[in-house]
Order: structure tokens, then C-alpha cells, then sequence
């Protein structure tokens, strides 16, 4: 009998920890704003670890305050309008409350939403108040000097005075399928932007998308749990479907109108390169509205080419500033490219194979790899870059000092800039932290209440095979080299977006020492594709998203071996969520002789069911390249299946639809392969329910074990 056979559950109520804090998550300052003259810090947190009601905070002289609680204001989350739990789950908001804001330029004005019901505050002191709208707001933003609110309601665009007076219709979908003002799915799932509407500096007129989904697939999102409950349509953007049409219009104040006249595709330069080329300018990237005047980033259907555009607001016509161009895919990183407050020119530049920043005829700092450009004060300028990518840093740039790191401590930072202050976001080896910086000098901390996770996560840190793959390696506290044998369990994600193995104690920390102190040595590793080593690296899995993921995962768990005597190769076995439940079915489908059991969660097993801009980046058309999405999709294999495999998927999941779970199960079946189902009734992506969350934990550890006879 295996020595820990009948070994009691270590750290027993760990999981119900996990989640009743939300992944360890409560508690922790977030959305963090500072005024310019940096003399004050807003931010949401609860009042403790296990709090899921966010106040709004302020953090002002030292000292921190609630401005506005919701347990004391009129408004409950049951009447939250359906367009605002879709932004929530674009988000991946596991809270109530305060859980976003808006201010105006001076951060004096704040307003937020509760069940609909919008409301505003002023930080110089007194009583959040109600103001009056036209129907449950989503989306609040006040104007720069704070004489507006602009807010969505039904699809339609307002703009209503702080006192709720002159509440101005400016501009009415023109059909179910059209919203004005807020992203679309693709937009806010995939591309990273989850705004739809930008105030002009003079508060006279707003940048606002129009969207209309009518061209997009509808999918239905139910739980058959609950029968009596209707389906939700849901706008799909599937690969090689239509996506929603985006345009964007100057909306006047004074009722007028004016349509920005982007371009319809790129130019004779656009790069054409294997089976399929779209150049068709389908995504809008980004937007806003600065002191030179609207900009906008357009990005082609095969995203090849990416064009920053200046726009005319009294014409609508538009001027190319930049183009990027690159012949397998171009990255749309945060802010650039773009320009300074000032009017400097930002631009991604590829030094080698690591994309930088050019800030005017300034570049970044060589083999510096940069993430995203957090924030511009004339021609001074704050952005995250990392030249090891277990590490990410927040630089600085101002003419006269050039190029200076502001965190200093190992972890992964951001940061919010206002003035002189620079309020560091930060994740840490130790937890999550926040400090104030004045001057480049600490002249605080905003309190992080998290719950700490009971156990203690010591990974190893370490660089497994002939590609240094970037790893963790857990092991049971109190463990000592020599002493007995160790399943090994790996725990990744593996691709894009994303990376795990990193010097930041965040919730799969925790989750890998609580894995590890029931017996398992614990192996978390990033392989290619994932974010921060370059070019190269994340495109080497273009048109395989497979087998080169599988592949670096044995290569790290055989180096590892080599490395640890202990972890026992005979009894190997892999979990993961989402892209990481895809990798986890995929390693016991393609490499039986390595992986002995697995736990897929959310796994996206059809990869013609994802979404367009995500998916096409990596494997093209599937009308034009079906053998790409053939060799990609877990179907394929479903006749190798000979190790346990658990599925684990929400039913109400509209990011990775359920139906791939039940693909997979049928192909399996219709093989003759016998694995097991686990649906979560009513969960989404975000498994949020705290009975599912806890028991799920205890139910993987029970089929690993059971599976590999630990």
C-alpha cells in the first residue's frame, strides 16, 4: 500500500478558504486612480479578507477612508442590468458593491452603478448621492471637468447632469442587435478593450462605438439544472463567422452627429502570408480623445496590420499617424502605439526579438520587453517591461533623466500615476502589496486585508530543459530529499496571455502547496507561447496550439526528475483550467506513456467554437486551413484515450461554451473510452459559488489519487 494510502486530508479546511475569499482575492485594493496633483488615492476593497461587498475608498494625508458604502445606499444586485454582468464577466469580477468607477479629469467627481441605480460622490467631502436617469445605467463616466455623466442605458447613449437634470439623449440604437457606448464581445474577451464611449477634453461631445451584433451567430446559454429558466442569447463571434460590426461617432452635446470614416481595409503594403489573408479593418483596438484629438487603433481580420489613426472630430476624417505591420500576427499592447500627453509619438519597436517602446527617437532600453504603457504626463511616460520573464517592472522615461525602474522588490508590478506619485500595484514572493511612492521616495502603504492561505507556498524556482523553461517546483513542507518517492502533479496554463511561473504568490501558489502538502510534488511551467520571452517565442506555436505545449511540459517534467531524484515519472498526473484544461486532456490523449491521469476544466477541446480574434491569431481561417483546426481540436484523439480523465465545465459558461465538454465526451464515447463528466450548474468561466469552488478542489484530489493510486 502507497505510504500516504490512508493519510488524513492535510490542511483540511483550505478549501473552503479559497473559496469563501474568491481565490484570496478579497480584501485586496484594486482599481487604483490618483488625482493628478497625486494628492489623493482612490481605489474598491471590502472591510475584510472574506468581505465580497466593495467599498469605495480614499486614500488621502496617510490616512484611508470609505466614501461610499453600498450596505448603506439604496440598490441591490439583483437588479443588475444584464449589459453590466456581461462587462462583469468580460472582467472576471467575482464581487459586489463598488466593483468600477469613473472620474473626471481632477478625480473630484466619482460615480459608479448599484443594481443600475447610478450614483456619484465628490472625494472634498460629503454624502454619495442618486442621480436620476432614463432607465439602469451601465457604464458611468463623467466629463474632465465634471459637468456630465455620460451613461448607457438599453443600448442607448446619455448624458445626464450630476444633479440628474437635462438628462440628453445622444444616441438611440437603431435595433435590438445595436448598442452605443459599450464594447462588444470581442472587444472585451479577446482584445483587452472594455470601454465603448470617450469623453472630448472640452466635455462637449463623447467618442462613442456603435455596435451591431446583428450579423453574429446567436448561441444559448442556459442551465439545465433550472428548466423553468429560459436560455440567454448570447452573441457569439465563433471563428470564421461574422463579427459584430464596429463604427465610431462623434456625439455632440448639441444633438449633432458625426460618423469617423476609419478605413475599410489596410493598404497594397498589408503583409499576405500563408493560405489566408484578410486585411479587412475588423477590430477597433482602441480609442480616446486627448488634448490633439481623437485616436484610434484599427486592426485587420488576419491581424496583420494595425494602423493608429488621428481623427477629425468636426469631419470624421481620419489620418494614418503609424502602421505596424507583421507577417504572422501584431500584438496590441496597452497604449502603444499611441502618444504622450505632450503629442510625443509612441511606438512599438522590435529590438531583435523582444518588442520595445520608441518614445519619440528614444528607444527602451535593449532586450527590455515591454507590456503595456500604464500612463503620459507631458512628455513623461510610465509603462511595465520585463528582461527576465518571471519578473514584471514598472519603468519610467522623462527627457531629462531617461530610463529609470521604479519597483525594485522580485514580483510582477503596476502601477497608477498622478503628479509626483506613483502608487505601485504589486505582487510580490510574499503576497500582494501596494505602496505609495512621492518623489521616488515610500510615503505609504494602502492595507491589503487579504486572508493569508494557511499554507505556506516555498516553490523552486528553476529553468527546466534545453529551452529554460520557466518552472515552479512545490514540495511537501517538511519534505527531505531521499526520504520516499513523490507523485509528481503538474498544474499549468501554458498559453497566451498568461503566465504562472513567476516570482508572485497569487492564488495558484497556494493552491500547488495545498496540492503538495497532500503528497504530490507540484510542477507549474510555462512553455512556448506564454507572455514576456519575445517574438519568437510566442509565435512559435502559430498553427499548433498542441503539441509543442504537451511537448514542454514533458520536457519539464523529465528535466525535473533529473534534477529531483524524488518525483516519481511512474505516477505523473496533470490539471488546468481553460487553455490549461485543454493542455491537461491533450497531455493523457497524446503522451499516455508521460501522463498517467487528468482533471480538464473548462477546456476549449472544438477550436472552431472559439472566438474569432482569439483563435484566428493563432490558426487562421478555418474555411480555408479545416486541417489546422482538425490537428488542434481534442476530437481528433479521442480514440488514444487509455489514462482517467475528468471533464469539469459550468454549464452557463459563455467564454468556453459547454457544448465543447459535451463534444469531447461524445467523441470519447462513440470511441468506446471511458472517462467522467463533471457539470457545474449554473457556473460560468468563473466558478464563483462557494460550495463549487471548495468541494471542486477536494474532488480533483480525490480522482488524481484515486486515479494514480496515491
Amino acid at each position: 500500500m502507497p505510504e500516504n494510502a490512508s493519510a488524513p486530508l492535510a490542511f483540511p479546511d483550505f478549501p473552503r478558504l479559497f473559496a469563501r475569499t474568491r481565490r484570496f482575492s478579497l480584501g485586496v485594493p484594486a482599481h487604483l486612480t490618483v488625482s493628478p496633483d497625486g494628492a489623493r488615492v482612490l481605489f474598491v476593497r471590502g472591510t475584510s479578507g472574506t468581505d465580497p461587498v466593495r467599498r469605495l475608498w480614499l486614500y488621502e494625508d496617510g490616512e484611508e477612508r470609505v466614501i461610499a458604502d453600498p450596505l448603506l445606499l439604496q440598490g441591490g444586485e439583483d437588479d443588475v442590468p444584464e449589459a453590466e454582468r456581461t462587462r462583469r464577466e468580460r472582467a472576471r469580477i467575482r464581487t459586489t458593491g463598488v466593483v468600477s468607477y469613473a472620474t473626471d479629469a481632477e478625480a473630484s467627481l466619482v460615480v459608479f452603478t448599484l443594481g443600475g441605480a447610478l450614483w456619484a460622490v465628490r472625494t472634498d467631502g460629503g454624502a454619495p448621492w442618486p442621480v436620476a436617469t432614463a432607465g439602469p445605467a451601465v457604464d458611468p463616466r463623467p466629463s474632465p471637468d465634471g459637468s456630465w455623466i455620460a451613461y448607457v442605458t438599453d443600448g442607448a447613449l446619455r448624458a445626464v447632469r450630476p444633479d440628474g437634470t437635462q438628462d440628453l439623449l445622444l444616441a438611440s440604437p437603431e435595433s435590438p442587435e445595436v448598442t452605443y457606448g459599450l464594447a462588444d464581445h470581442t472587444a472585451a474577451e479577446s482584445i483587452g478593450r472594455s470601454r465603448g464611449h470617450w469623453w472630448s477634453p472640452a466635455g462637449d461631445a463623447v467618442l462613442a462605438a456603435r455596435v451591431d451584433t446583428g450579423p453574429v451567430r446567436t448561441w444559448y446559454v442556459g442551465d439545465p439544472a433550472d428548466p423553468q429558466r429560459p436560455p440567454r442569447a448570447v452573441r457569439y463571434p465563433v471563428v470564421g463567422t461574422a463579427n459584430a460590426l464596429t463604427s465610431l461617432h462623434v456625439l455632440r452635446l448639441d444633438g449633432s452627429g458625426t460618423r469617423v470614416l476609419l478605413p475599410a481595409a489596410a493598404d497594397a503594403e498589408h503583409p499576405v502570408a500563408g493560405a489566408w489573408t484578410d486585411p479587412a479593418f475588423e477590430y477597433v483596438t482602441a480609442a480616446g480623445w486627448d488634448a490633439s484629438g481623437p485616436l484610434v487603433s484599427v486592426q485587420s481580420r488576419d491581424q496583420r496590420s494595425l494602423h493608429l489613426l488621428a481623427v477629425d472630430p468636426a469631419t470624421g476624417a481620419t489620418t494614418v499617424l503609424q502602421r505596424v505591420r507583421d507577417g504572422v500576427w501584431v500584438d496590441v499592447v496597452p497604449g502603444a502605439p499611441g502618444r504622450t500627453a505632450a503629442g510625443t509619438p509612441l511606438a512599438v519597436v522590435t529590438d531583435g526579438d523582444v518588442p520595445g517602446l520608441r518614445i519619440g527617437a528614444v528607444a527602451t532600453p535593449a532586450g527590455l520587453h515591454v507590456r503595456d504603457v500604464l500612463a503620459t504626463a507631458g512628455d513623461r511616460v510610465w509603462f511595465t517591461a520585463n528582461d527576465e520573464p518571471t519578473e514584471v517592472h514598472v519603468w519610467s522615461y522623462d527627457p531629462e533623466h531617461g530610463f529609470a525602474r521604479v519597483s525594485t522588490e522580485p514580483g510582477v508590478h503596476s502601477a497608477a500615476v498622478g503628479g509626483d506619485t506613483v502608487v505601485l500595484d504589486s505582487l510580490l514572493e510574499s503576497g500582494p502589496s501596494v505602496t505609495v511612492l512621492r518623489g521616488g521616495e515610500q510615503v505609504g502603504r494602502i492595507r491589503v486585508l487579504a486572508e493569508e492561505p494557511e499554507v505556506t507556498p516555498a516553490p523552486q524556482l528553476l529553468r527546466l530543459g534545453e529551452r529554460e523553461l520557466r518552472s515552479l517546483l512545490f514540495l511537501p513542507s517538511g519534505h527531505r530529499p531521499g526520504a520516499r518517492r513523490l507523485p509528481v502533479l503538474l498544474c499549468p496554463y501554458g498559453g497566451a496571455g498568461l503566465q504562472l511561473a513567476v516570482r508572485a504568490r497569487d492564488w495558484w501558489w497556494s493552491v500547488a502547496q495545498w496540492f503538495a502538502e497532500q503528497g504530490f510534488a507540484v510542477l507549474i511551467t510555462d512553455g512556448r507561447g506564454t507572455p514576456g520571452r519575445g517574438r519568437t517565442w510566442a509565435r512559435e506555436v502559430h498553427g499548433d496550439r498542441l503539441t509543442l505545449a504537451v511537448q514542454d511540459q514533458v520536457d519539464a517534467v523529465h528535466a525535473a526528475a533529473e534534477r529531483f531524484p524524488d518525483l516519481d515519472l511512474g505516477t505523473v498526473g496533470i490539471r488546468g483550467w481553460s487553455y490549461g484544461g485543454y493542455l491537461a486532456a491533450a497531455a493523457v490523449l497524446l503522451r499516455p506513456d508521460v501522463f498517467h491521469a487528468a482533471v480538464a476544466g473548462a477546456v476549449p477541446a472544438d477550436r472552431r467554437l472559439y472566438d474569432t480574434h482569439w483563435e484566428e491569431r493563432f490558426l487562421g481561417h478555418p474555411g480555408v486551413v479545416p486541417e489546422v483546426y482538425d490537428r488542434n481540436s481534442l476530437m481528433t484523439y479521442a480514440d488514444r484515450l487509455v489514462r482517467p480523465l475528468l471533464l469539469v465545465h459550468g454549464v452557463a459558461d459563455d467564454n468556453v461554451h459547454v457544448a465543447h465538454a459535451l463534444r469531447l465526451s461524445s467523441a470519447l464515447l462513440a470511441a468506446g473510452r471511458e472517462h467522467s463528466v463533471l457539470p457545474l450548474s449554473g457556473a460560468s468561466h468563473m466558478v464563483t459559488d462557494e460550495e463549487q469552488a471548495g468541494n471542486l478542489l477536494r474532488q480533483e484530489l480525490s480522482f488524481l489519487k484515486k486515479s494514480l493510486k496515491v
